[in-house]
């Protein structure tokens, strides 16, 4: 492998190599991102080149009055030699640009960074098309008459109707047998003969060849019966005994084409504790969801709730920045939550997603006494709460306890806990892998 060739393996690697998931969503700037498109950072490697020491004193050479390998004196410093200069080690970060994916495959990505693999179903139906013709009626347009059915009913009764004519008359030779006796002795050996069939085919018989057997066992020792299977394959079929009641008309299933749709309603503490760290690692651990689901679903909309002692709808843009000075009341953001959720997106036609974050601080019992209720009342696909808390639990930080503890055997209920963006990557798998899909 040449120069040219490691040059042009190192320019792939360069340009290929994009920033780990997971340290993206934990420290990488999510601000560049849109909602409908993720801007992943990846590092521009320089390639190798040969470069001369632009420095014009020191080292070793051929100078004026020197001899060949003769010291010519000590390099001077440059700027950035001594540190007091743009340039020191550390400083300046790598050269970035950006690998730039929509939703849909950041949902994939992430799926295979947590080993996730969510499937949402179509709830909305839009449309009601024509499958494949698989049902059927007794009743319909001659051109969907299913004749392939009708056909082998027919067949099915021709062979249980049809018999050995030549048989039957060899019994009515029998000495002293009439049609009476016969149409007996047929019954007996399951023959499906009809009595007047008989009485007509005794007419035909010669008088000569009437008394022909002695007696019916010497008739059945010497005619063999032939089956109507075989007499069938031989001769063919002249008709097809159809009957009306043997109809049946196809017709296509009606397959309801579901859109895979998505609310997903995200609230926010923004109490005067939810100081900006906390307010940062809400912004890390939300901002992935919301792409996540995006590009999961065919449809996702998004509601944002703000609340402090009182809850009011936002915009996105200032969703995580926004801060109050007011109490918690967390119940107010999920009192909010239902109204728009019942006015808007009915649960028989819209997958629902309820987040809620904060630093786990809230008013005496609200809690227990209202927001679990809400919790219950309020049908969901996942509820999730995200606690917040750079600096550990404070003393009076209960509320996210106080929701596990009540929903820890839930399959849609799911609690997690962040101090540090090296948290929020866990975080996420806990909230995804607690929906249950079955």
């Amino acid at each position: 492998m040449g120069l040219k060739d490691d040059l042009e393996r190192y320019r792939e690697v360069g340009e290929d190599r994009r920033q780990d998931l997971a340290e993206f969503i934990q420290y990488g700037d999510l601000g560049q991102s849109r909602g409908d498109e993720v801007r992943i950072p990846i590092k521009i490697v320089d390639l190798p080149e040969f470069a001369y020491d632009q420095r014009d004193k020191g080292g070793v050479g051929q100078g004026d009055g020197a001899e060949p390998g003769d010291p010519v004196g000590q390099p001077q410093p440059q700027p950035g030699d001594d540190g007091d200069e743009d340039g020191d080690p550390g400083e300046e970060g790598g050269e970035h640009e950006y690998y730039e994916m929509d939703p849909e495959e950041f949902a994939k990505e992430l799926d295979e960074q947590l080993g996730l693999d969510l499937e949402p179903k179509g709830k909305k139906v839009i449309e009601e098309k024509e499958g494949d013709f698989t049902d059927i009626t007794r009743t319909g347009p001659s051109s969907t008459l299913d004749f392939e059915r009708l056909f082998k009913k027919g067949l099915k009764r021709k062979l249980a109707m049809d018999f050995d004519e030549d048989y039957v008359r060899e019994a009515l030779k029998v000495d002293g047998w009439g049609p009476a006796t016969v149409f007996e002795w047929a019954r007996g050996k399951n023959i499906p003969v009809s009595k007047a069939w008989i009485e007509d085919a005794y007419e035909d018989v010669p008088s000569s060849e009437r008394g022909a057997w002695d007696t019916i066992e010497e008739m059945e020792a010497n005619v063999e019966e032939e089956d109507a299977p075989t007499r069938i394959r031989r001769e063919g079929v002249d008709e097809i005994p159809f009957r009306r009641e043997d109809e049946r008309y196809r017709y296509p299933e009606i397959v309801e084409e579901r859109e895979k749709n998505v609310v997903v309603v995200n609230i926010r503490d923004v109490s005067g504790s939810m100081r900006q760290k906390k307010r940062e690692l809400v912004e890390r651990t939300f901002t992935p969801l919301d792409w996540y689901l995006q590009g999961k679903y065919d449809n996702a909309e998004f509601v944002y709730i703000a609340h402090d002692a009182d809850a009011w709808e936002v915009e996105r843009e200032e969703f995580f920045g926004i801060r109050s000075g007011g109490g918690t009341r967390i119940s107010s953001a999920y009192e909010l939550a239902a109204q728009r959720l019942e006015a808007e997106y009915p649960w028989s036609e819209w997958n629902r997603y309820v987040f809620a974050a904060g630093d786990s601080e809230n008013s005496s019992n609200d809690t227990e006494e209202k927001v679990i209720p809400l919790m219950e009342q309020i049908p969901a696909n996942l509820h999730a709460y995200v606690e917040t808390q750079p600096s550990g639990n404070a003393i009076n930080a209960t509320h996210a306890e106080e929701v596990e503890r009540t929903f820890r055997d839930s399959d849609n209920v799911a609690v997690a806990y962040v101090s540090s963006p090296g948290d929020v990557v866990e975080a996420i798998y806990e909230i995804l892998s607690t929906e249950d899909n079955g």
